[in-house]
């Protein structure tokens, strides 16, 4: 039996949207699916251990794997950086097992220059009213801060034509089963089976 390379499935959108919730039930229902671990420099916090919910880098380090190529994407927030590690991805993917990773649409583009396998998917809600409500429903943030999100998330709109796919985030089942068609569609693809379509044309 050929086994197959895992698929990279990058799911992004506007804060607000729901991708870590849909992140979450796909990861739950599919057995074969991987998170992606992401790098910070950034001091864990009590309940984080390393290489559970970040691989914990000092500076010195992080730098020394961005000038060496090591990471997919990388991003300086708030005086510290966070990567997603080519080497863990890509030992996952090898491996047969399929990568989910949530991150925002500025990294999603900077992979797409690199993995070119990669699935990239737009996680959008069904209308910017409803990206409001849900903002100011969560309590999280002050008004400023929740029109600022909306600003972004009109920017981001803009940016989804790079995308593969796109869906509109209005029941989570819904959204959920679609993600899980698209991973199975790309599965099927002819460009992913060129093993198997040499051997049928062998004959063997």
């Amino acid at each position: 039996m050929i086994k197959r390379k895992g698929i990279l499935l990058v799911l992004s959108g506007p804060s607000g949207a729901g991708k870590g919730t849909v992140c979450h039930e796909v990861r739950k229902r599919m057995d074969n699916m991987k998170y992606s671990i992401s790098a910070t420099t950034r001091k864990p916090r009590v309940i984080e251990r390393e290489g559970r919910e970040y691989f914990f880098l000092s500076k010195e380090d992080f730098e020394s794997k961005i000038a060496e190529g090591k990471f997919l994407e990388y991003a300086l927030v708030y005086d510290n950086y966070y990567g997603t590690p080519r080497d863990y991805v890509d030992e996952i993917l090898n491996q047969g097992f399929d990568c989910i990773l949530e991150i925002d649409p500025q990294g999603a583009m900077q992979i797409k220059e690199k993995m070119e396998d990669a699935v990239f998917v737009f996680i959008a809600p069904p209308s910017m009213e409803e990206l409001k409500k849900r903002l100011t429903f969560r309590g999280t943030e002050k008004p400023e801060e929740i029109a600022k999100r909306l600003g972004n998330a009109e920017k981001e709109f803009k940016n989804m034509p790079n995308y593969d796919y796109v869906i509109i985030n209005d029941k989570i089942e819904e959204a959920v089963c679609e993600v899980e068609a698209i991973i199975i569609a790309e599965k099927l693809k002819t460009s992913r089976n060129h093993e198997i379509m040499n051997l049928l044309n062998k004959g063997e």
